[in-house]
């Protein structure tokens, strides 16, 4: 037979036990230029910029 507790553990013991299980929340950060809030260290998907610098072309993207 396997192991077995000798007596039940409580609620807040288990939801102790869990605390860290929860995932963190997102961390994102306002474009220089758009004010857009993306990912850090990717470019801006609302105007193509990257650290300040255009890097692609979004309008000619949308038009087609």
């Amino acid at each position: 037979m396997p192991p077995l507790p000798k007596r039940k553990h409580s609620k807040a013991r288990r939801d102790w036990r869990r605390s860290h299980d929860a995932l963190p929340g997102i961390h994102l950060i306002e474009c220089e230029k758009c004010h857009a809030l993306h990912l850090p260290h990717t470019v801006c998907p609302e105007c193509g910029t990257y650290r300040g610098m255009n890097v692609i072309d979004v309008e000619g993207e949308k038009k087609s």
